[in-house]
């Protein structure tokens, strides 16, 4: 029988500290490489990330934000005009150096993904524009992935973000895969962050709080992990190693997450081993067309 892991799932708020609905970093037990912290904010509300050697990338799920970061003591004011939903396709995101201090207003909702890191790179602001958009897979496994924070976007210490979105009935983060070993040119140790939202398809007469999709992990040689869980918006998996996927949207409900990845390896790559006992899913992809629902969003610049 499978159970869900108390310790690498997490219902949304049941991580709250400080102001934040959920944060993940170096005081959550087991954890050491990266971090999220999610919030709503409101007109006239300040949140502050007042902690050096934390490199970050500021993602607005709804709404618009202005940040002021400092560094050096020198301040500066970034504006991200953000997106209605994470829906609506993908939003300008900033990347703080790990030497920066920041304060953040505005109103809707947010996801800080966090590392720590001694190595300074520095700020820059992604417009939504210069997002490369990579639609993977294809039939029910299509999904669409907004690469704003991989190695070919963006210049970091050790973050390596990106968002999926995944069209109601289909499958992603399939075949299920890891990245818990260290193999030269085959696979790089990862911690992962899985941060969900689901909402009823456009049109749809439903109630946005019922949304919801499927996610599984299990265990590898490095690690024992069990999650099967229903999630929904604001829920956390935690995956430190183990095979990952599938993620699944239910059907009438559109499903994404933010993936927040880092690990100890000395090369910034993301690296992954299919499960050999569903790998030759892959093979059947040839021929099938990528879903005709995707891409979400009018902004496909960029597209891969």
């Amino acid at each position: 029988m499978s159970t869900t892991d108390q310790r690498w799932f997490h219902r949304r708020g049941a991580l709250a500290r400080g102001g934040w609905e959920s944060v993940v970093d170096e005081r959550t037990p087991d954890w050491e490489h990266t971090g999220i912290r999610v919030a709503e904010i409101a007109p006239g509300t300040t949140l502050e990330l007042s902690d050096i050697g934390i490199e970050r990338i500021v993602v607005p799920l709804s709404g618009s934000f202005d940040i002021v970061h400092t560094a050096d003591g020198a301040a500066t004011t970034t504006h991200l005009t953000g997106r209605a939903s994470v829906f609506d396709g993908p939003t300008d995101v900033l990347y703080l150096s790990s030497d920066s201090t920041a304060r953040l207003t505005g109103e809707g909702r947010v996801a800080i993904a966090t590392s720590p890191t001694t190595v300074v790179k520095p700020s820059r602001r992604i417009p939504a524009a210069e997002t490369p958009i990579e639609l993977r897979g294809a039939g029910a496994s299509s999904r669409q992935v907004h690469n704003f924070g991989t190695p070919l976007a963006l210049d970091a210490a050790r973050l390596i973000v990106c968002e999926v979105i995944t069209p109601a009935e289909n499958w992603s983060s399939y075949p299920p895969h890891k990245h818990d070993e260290h193999v030269p040119g085959r696979e790089s140790r990862l911690e992962e962050i899985y941060y969900f939202e689901a909402a009823p398809v456009a049109g749809a007469d439903a109630v946005g709080d019922a949304a919801f999709g499927m996610f599984s992990t299990y265990s590898s040689p490095a690690g024992e992990i069990d999650i099967n869980a229903m999630v929904r918006s604001g829920d956390i998996a935690l995956v430190p190693y183990g095979y990952h996927g599938p993620a699944v949207a239910a059907p009438g409900y559109d499903l994404y997450y933010l993936n927040v990845m880092a690990g100890p390896d000395p090369e910034r790559e993301w690296l992954i081993s299919d499960d050999p006992a569903h790998a030759w899913v892959r093979d059947t992809w040839k021929g099938q067309q990528i879903d005709s629902r995707l891409p979400f969003g009018n902004e496909t610049e960029g597209q891969q």
